[in-house]
């Protein structure tokens, strides 16, 4: 495929394969962009700003639909697409394709919605003949970097409201995963997107990163990415508005009346899907004593009935890793764990990318596969003798994304809703929970702002306030 820069289809003599992780087979080729590929886009994307910023909220709410009604025809295709460039099975591949359809569908919504409100200047001495109200304008150009776990959706959670809120945006896609970002690109154009509007830049972010970042015609950031790779972006970034979804270790509370049942099911679907490489996987449960053992009981065989395999036959359940390289951590970090006196319960080994999904108990929550983020396929098991305990633990990490809590007892759910440091915070389910029309992100090192089209929309406008005097 080729990346679209300045309203053209532009290739490169450089390529990048884009390699299926399951069997190392290239899906396609995309461009190596450049630091001048960069400014050249966003030279172009001047011109798109001022056309989106004087299109009417109805014709941004056209586009978006129809290309919503677009990725609905071709969720077939699409969801086959993501599950060979990133590796997660077919059903979660077409999840995503369905997810995405929502968010374009949100954006388009918020778009019919940018506006203000009347400030009531009557309240302030000397002012009560004056009439205030607020005004949403646009930022301008949107600096969209995605990355490679949900390939289409999170590039549709930062293109759909940068679009709505009336903004030219440019799309810095992963590299290992860029192909669904060009396709929605495609998608954009088809359905009416002017071509000035928007840019795909291909290419490492080593290479392209500081040119977005640092790029004074680029208004706003949005990041979803590594912590380091985040904290960079901000100090290149300067004087400009900045989203960051960042990383997680997020835990489970298992409180003594817990189902236990129901916290297995739950831990297998929230830890293991897309081979745990999701921000808000479940990575640390806390279990209080009493329930300790028989947790592990009734989790055991919910893990070890997981079937690992090719992403796309249906009856894998989940597939591979993105590269060797991530595996082979986090079976270096799962080894130093039970080197230090933890337990493998269940799984554990690796084949290349292909890594079983795990079960580690007996955990000293100041292991690595604790305290860090994993973003593997292992979930790491703990005992907690209160739910002070529990808490305390919960919260000694430099992240806060989400974290979710079992019990029946609705003083013990408040205490963990009040007191767990957590931008999202789940009763009753594992942590990786997430509605797209909800406001989401992370407190701490997790990131600030919040995505969900409603509040994407916030971020990516700015607020302007008028003053009618002696009305």
């Amino acid at each position: 495929m080729k990346m679209f820069v300045a309203g053209q289809w532009v290739d490169t003599p450089k390529k990048i394969e884009v390699k299926n992780p399951f069997d190392g087979s290239v899906v396609d080729t995309v461009p190596q962009g450049s630091a001048d590929d960069v400014d050249q886009a966003l030279a172009g994307l001047l011109e798109g700003a001022r056309i989106m910023r004087a299109m009417p909220g109805h014709e941004r709410y056209k586009i978006l639909r129809r290309a919503a009604d677009l990725v609905d025809q071709r969720s077939e295709e699409l969801g086959r697409l993501i599950s060979r460039e990133e590796g997660k099975v077919l059903a979660e591949g077409l999840t995503e394709v369905s997810r995405g359809r929502e968010t374009l569908e949100l954006s388009a919504e918020e778009a019919k919605r940018l506006g203000g409100e009347v400030v009531p200047l009557d309240g302030a001495p000397g002012a009560a003949h004056n009439l205030g109200f607020t005004l949403r304008v646009p930022c301008g150009i949107v600096a969209a970097i995605s990355p490679f776990n949900f390939p289409l959706n999170l590039v549709c959670h930062k293109v759909g409201p940068a679009l709505a809120a009336g903004n030219a945006v440019i799309v810095k896609p992963a590299s290992d995963t860029p192909l669904s970002a060009l396709a929605l690109v495609e998608i954009l154009l088809e359905a009416g997107l002017p071509p000035q509007a928007i840019a795909c830049v291909t290419g490492p972010g080593s290479t392209l990163g500081d040119a977005l970042a640092g790029d004074p015609r680029v208004r706003k950031i949005t990041f979803t990415g590594s912590r380091e790779v985040g904290e960079h972006i901000c100090r290149t970034a300067g004087l400009k508005k900045v989203t960051m979804e960042l990383g997680s270790n997020s835990p489970i509370i298992v409180m003594p009346d817990a189902d236990l049942d129901k916290v297995a099911a739950a831990t297998a679907a929230t830890g293991y899907a897309n081979a745990g490489q999701v921000c808000i996987s479940t990575q640390r449960v806390f279990v209080f004593d009493r329930v300790y053992s028989d947790l592990l009981d009734v989790l055991k065989p919910k893990v070890e009935e997981i079937t690992l395999g090719d992403p796309l036959d249906e009856k894998s359940k989940m597939g591979p890793m993105i590269r060797t390289s991530d595996a082979e951590r986090v079976e270096s970090w799962i080894a130093e764990a039970v080197s230090g006196g933890a337990k493998i319960v269940a799984g554990g080994h690796r084949t290349g990318t292909m890594f079983q999904p795990t079960l580690v108990a007996d955990v000293d929550p100041r292991m690595r596969i604790s305290c860090e983020e994993l973003f593997g396929p292992a979930v790491a098991v703990s005992r907690a003798s209160s739910i002070e305990e529990a808490i305390s633990m919960a919260n000694d990490s430099p992240y806060g994304l989400s974290a979710g809590i079992f019990t029946e007892n609705v003083r013990w759910a408040m205490q963990f809703a009040r007191q767990v440091d957590s931008g999202n915070l789940h009763i009753n389910w594992g942590p990786q929970w997430r509605a797209d029309l909800m406001p989401y992100g992370g407190l701490k090192h997790s990131g600030f702002g919040k995505e969900g089209p409603k509040y994407a929309v916030e971020e990516m406008t700015e607020l302007k306030m008028v003053v009618f005097h002696d009305v």
